[in-house]
């Protein structure tokens, strides 16, 4: 029978999914395998995070005596001698004819030489386990792949110790018919596939993929080389390495498992290794879970985050990322009378005061974003983009340590549920979100710099117990949006309606928070906070967060410890719904342009311990709550200060309080620290120096002198805000809108009136010598 000829550089499964988000209805962010959950007893809401959040390789993977089998003797194998397009046997279990070697029983197999134009097939009857043996083995298959584990119990491919092996296919398979479509990689298996030695392997996929397993692929050691026109490594039910050095130059996806019907399957797990990654679609794709325990990984994915599509900013309500991100406001909205929306602001339905949709929205789309064979997804108007994140998971990606030198045009690190980073260091570029959970976001360690990023840290629940931050972004900062979606039936509901910290063993899980190593965190329904959601008024001790008659989402941001320093265009901290704050230090430079905010926030901003510095315009400018137990001073200049411009607190005994360089232009610094008293007298400087040391711009050590004088005051509150003149009250204004690729809600305050005007320092200039001692 004349064999059927199929011709094309790769196979693409396209998933195609089109969803219309109507501006500002901040739908909730859903997924078939979310494990974080929202149960409600009254007015009390608890999060509860899946048992994967604390998973480590070994809770997945197991390793027998096969995968680990590296031995073999000549007496006890059968030695394949390759030459040309024949094969020379000395031993039983195979044969050679036509070209193609065909190995039928159980057994270890020896194979060196060159196949030019030939296969290797393995068809064991009585699924026993073929141990293969590369040993300087050269295997091409112009027409097909050139290893096909066709029946097998499994397939072990050993690559001996100081030998170089290759493995390729052509560009044009010939399959039996048109319904056939497998093999589709230069090394296929329908059975379980190991690798292990210490020897190397470069495969070559012209066709399609490079290494594809049916099964389980396992890595153990060695040094593979993958190109690939699609995939370069893809396993069905897992994709496990111990160790290794890989490099992959592939198409598609660079590593990725496909099992999508069991839950239990589908997972990629790394415990170490060095991977070189470039590929044109994700890095490393996980269907269900991604853990990674530690490993050396440098990947770059869709050319890089220089060649993300650009963030178009359609308007106030829709496109380009959701809201007014990290662009400029439109010059054409107005101020609009009190408590008058504009004519084209949505109401809850979506619609605006005339009961038609915003023309900005009309043609809004949200991504699609598929964990199956498809690394593209198609829009409305039939707008193909492409997947390219550097660790993707569809459930939980889990982070226990490894070094991680990321440059992706998508998100570098993304979870369509959770994310938890519990050590680790990474060295972050993104053409888009930095680290991105469509539910929770705990970070418990490591350290994090994410240089280039349109949103640095997104997720509906953030958390972050522990570890260094440092986050550049065009947007927003960091961005608590999203619905959390109830999945989990299991969760347990707690009567305390407070936020806590506690420490607790690192591989607990907790039912009652979305952390479950150093901080616990209950948190309470947005109706038993000091705001009246329904109501034109700000959060006490904040600016106005959200439209009239919006409440707050169940978005929360949560900050129990660690260091964290943003550089935001867009809002510095985002939260659709409240932050809270127990310990660990902030430093946040905000946007220049009054259509954001340093902070950022629609229900409330709660701090009970750590410091807290921010600086950014004043139009939209927020501080913490007054249901707060730490003290706060938040100042407006009047006019814009330069950055670098030192601005110094004290108290009235010259203990330091701040001094801070901020790294942009500015006009209001908000100060949180547990030195700062109710009743305190301070007095603030602009200008001047300091023989510290800064840290983030923030000097925790020296004397500062040389500054002006600018206002000595009485703090009257809990929340003191304070301009030139002295004690004032804060800006008063409408919500503006929230990042959250058009699903927030409307954060900070769009500015009506403005805190302070233009005009010099009346005061004198002092000198001071006060000695440095910020925490």
């Amino acid at each position: 029978m004349k064999k059927k000829i199929i011709t094309g550089s790769k196979l693409w499964s396209v998933a195609m999914i089109t969803a219309m988000v109507t501006a500002c209805s901040a739908p909730a962010a859903t997924s078939s395998t979310a494990n974080a959950a929202v149960s409600t007893t009254g007015t009390t809401k608890t999060v509860s995070v899946s048992e994967q959040t604390s998973v480590k390789y070994a809770d997945l993977v197991t390793m027998d005596a096969d995968d680990t089998n590296v031995s073999w003797s000549a007496t006890d194998s059968t030695t394949i001698k390759l030459n040309g397009t024949t094969a020379s046997i000395t031993g039983s279990g195979a044969k050679a004819a036509n070209g193609s070697v065909t190995i039928s029983a159980a057994g270890t197999y020896v194979l060196s030489g060159k196949l030019t134009d030939g296969q290797i097939v393995v068809n064991v009857a009585d699924k026993g386990t073929v141990h293969l043996v590369l040993n300087g083995a050269t295997i091409n298959d112009n027409d097909s792949a050139a290893i096909y584990i066709q029946k097998a119990g499994k397939a072990i491919i050993t690559l001996e110790e100081g030998t170089e092996n290759a493995v390729s296919d052509g560009k044009t398979y010939v399959y039996a018919d048109a319904t056939t479509d497998e093999p589709d990689a230069a090394i296929f298996s329908k059975a379980d596939l190991t690798f292990n030695g210490t020897g190397k392997l470069t495969v070559t996929g012209n066709y399609n993929e490079g290494i594809t397993s049916k099964d389980d692929l396992k890595i153990v050691s060695g040094t593979i080389n993958v190109k690939s026109a699609d995939d370069g490594i893809k396993g069905k039910d897992m994709v496990a390495i111990q160790a290794g050095t890989i490099t992959i130059n592939s198409e598609g996806d660079g590593i990725k498992s496909t099992n999508d019907t069991d839950t239990t399957k589908g997972f990629v797990a790394i415990a170490g290794g060095t991977f070189n990654i470039q590929s044109g679609s994700d890095g490393i794709q996980a269907e269900t879970a991604l853990v990674t325990d530690g490993g050396t990984f440098d990947i770059v994915t869709g050319g890089g985050s220089e060649n993300a599509p650009e963030k178009v900013e359609e308007g106030p309500f829709g496109g380009g990322g959701g809201g007014w991100g990290g662009g400029t406001p439109p010059t054409d909205m107005g101020t609009p009378p009190d408590g008058e929306p504009p004519a084209d602001m949505p109401n809850n339905n979506g619609t605006n005061a005339a009961g038609a949709a915003p023309s900005s929205s009309t043609n809004a789309t949200a991504p699609a974003d598929s964990n199956a064979d498809a690394d593209t997804s198609t829009t409305a108007a039939e707008e193909e983009t492409t997947s390219a994140k550097a660790l993707k998971a569809g459930a939980d990606l889990t982070v226990n340590g490894g070094t991680y030198t990321i440059d992706s045009m998508d998100d570098s690190l993304h979870s369509n549920n959770n994310v938890t980073v519990n050590d680790g260091k990474f060295s972050i570029e993104s053409g888009d979100d930095g680290i991105h959970a469509d539910q929770a976001l705990t970070i418990n360690g490591g350290t994090i710099t994410i240089a280039k990023s349109y949103e640095g840290l997104e997720g509906a629940i953030i958390t972050m117990n522990d570890g260094n931050v440092d986050v550049t972004a065009s947007d927003d900062g960091v961005n608590a949006s999203g619905e959390i979606t109830a999945t989990d039936a299991n969760a347990t509901t707690t009567a305390d309606d407070s936020t806590q910290a506690a420490d607790t063993d690192t591989t607990a899980v907790s039912n009652t928070s979305v952390t479950e190593t150093t901080g616990t965190t209950s948190t309470t329904d947005q109706a038993n906070q000091s705001t009246d959601a329904n109501s034109n008024t700000r959060p006490q001790g904040g600016a106005p967060g959200g439209m009239p008659g919006e409440s707050a989402s169940n978005s929360e941001l949560h900050i129990n410890g660690g260091s964290l320093t943003v550089n935001a265009g867009g809002d510095g901290l985002d939260s659709n719904g409240s932050i809270y704050m127990t310990d660990g230090t902030v430093i946040v430079n905000g946007p220049t342009d009054s259509g954001n905010g340093a902070l950022d926030y629609d229900g409330n901003f709660e701090i009970s311990g750590g410091y807290l510095v921010s600086a950014g315009s004043s139009g939209m400018a927020q501080a913490t709550s007054e249901s707060s137990t730490q003290n706060t001073i938040a100042m407006t200049f009047p006019e814009t200060q330069k950055a670098g411009t030192l601005v110094h607190v004290e108290d009235s005994e010259g203990n330091n309080i701040l001094t801070f360089a901020p790294a942009k232009d500015y006009q209001t610094v908000v100060v949180s620290s547990p030195d700062l008293k109710k009743d305190g007298s301070y007095v603030i400087y602009s200008g001047g120096s300091s023989t510290g040391k800064a840290v983030d711009g923030l000097y925790t050590d020296g004397t500062y002198s040389g500054g002006t004088k600018v206002v000595a005051f009485q703090s009257t509150s809990n929340v003191t805000w304070v301009n030139e003149s002295g004690v004032t009250t804060a800006n008063t204004g409408m919500g503006g809108p929230g990042g959250g690729r058009g699903q927030g809600g409307f954060g900070g305050g769009r500015n009506r009136t403005q805190s302070g005007t233009s005009g010099t320092t009346t005061d004198t200039t002092g000198t001071t010598g006060t000695t440095d001692t910020a925490k």
